[in-house]
């Protein structure tokens, strides 16, 4: 069995009214450690688990590190994980009750990560955040169960970080015949690489990261994400940080389910935005989650852009 769970589909009437046109959401949110995350990093882990590790080491203080431990508990594995001091106590917190070794070190992702790596011995396996073509064949999971009820979108809509998510979800569309569907990459202004990469036309990295979307904080998306937007089938989207914010809102009062800003910049889209959707008549919407929201963070950034 796998580590994920078979995600609930579901037609979203407030979003639909909103934006004017039939929205699905596939409900990301849902899966056990919180997020997408586990679909991908839950097959790597079983991956190097029969190759034999001893141990996981990751690099993140968000999602992908709370699946990775969520994994190792599930394998009977140790799990290592890396997080940089901006790190909040909540989630420093969900990875040590899944059993993790948490490692406070560096000021960014980029110095943790350093550090991870260097403490990778012969019978440990690293799991990257994104990067990694094991995860993106776990993600597309998700569109495997879409493609299985039936249910044909025009689009997907979904939230860009460092671009798992997009390659995942670009490898599910093309193993399932549907390489005609569009993908809406959603950013926040602040954490916007893959904008950034497309219009420059090459791979390229933004000076630094100012969104409070920390989940899309990768200051350079993947190669293999910058390779797909090139196929002209994925369309940059920018929203704000308030935008997002108020999305997460929004969607809590119509549906019940707390995902934090990273997983709102692709809501915004859909509540703000149908200029973005207009060519479209049924868009799927990847609810990705955050294992780290609260009601009290979703109060605090509201305060915070007031």
């Amino acid at each position: 069995m796998p580590l994920h769970i078979h995600t609930p589909l579901i037609e979203s009437v407030p979003l639909s009214r909103a934006a004017g046109r039939s929205i699905w959401l596939k409900l990301e949110c849902l899966q056990p450690p919180g997020s997408f995350k586990i679909r991908g990093i839950g097959a790597a882990c079983e991956h190097y688990a029969s190759q034999g590790a001893k141990r996981l080491v990751s690099s993140s203080g968000g999602n992908a590190g709370l699946a990775v431990a969520y994994a190792g508990r599930h394998l009977a594995i140790p799990v290592a994980v890396v997080v940089p001091e901006t790190t909040s106590e909540r989630a420093k917190e969900l990875l040590r009750l899944e059993g993790a070794e948490v490692i406070v070190h560096g000021a960014s992702w980029q110095e943790a990560n350093a550090l991870a790596q260097s403490l990778l011995g012969d019978t440990d396996a690293f799991l990257h955040p994104f990067d990694n073509p094991l995860l993106w064949t776990g993600h597309a999971s998700m569109i495997d169960e879409v493609a299985a009820s039936g249910n044909k979108p025009d689009a997907v809509l979904l939230s860009v970080g460092g671009g798992g998510l997009l390659a995942g979800v670009m490898e599910g569309l093309a193993r399932n015949g549907w390489g005609d569907v569009s993908v809406l990459a959603a950013e926040t202004q602040g954490a916007a690489s893959l904008h950034a990469a497309m219009q420059a036309g090459q791979p390229t990295a933004i000076d630094k990261v100012t969104s409070i979307a920390t989940s899309l904080g990768a200051r350079q998306v993947c190669a293999k994400a910058f390779e797909l937007s090139q196929g002209g089938l994925v369309h940059s989207v920018l929203v704000s940080d308030q935008q997002a914010v108020t999305a997460c809102t929004r969607f809590l009062d119509d549906h019940r389910l707390l995902v934090e800003p990273a997983c709102g910049a692709a809501l915004a889209v859909a509540y703000d935005m149908p200029q973005a959707l207009a060519p479209f008549n049924k868009v799927l919407v990847i609810v990705c989650g955050g294992a780290t929201a609260s009601a009290e963070n979703l109060r605090h950034w509201t305060a915070q852009l007031a």
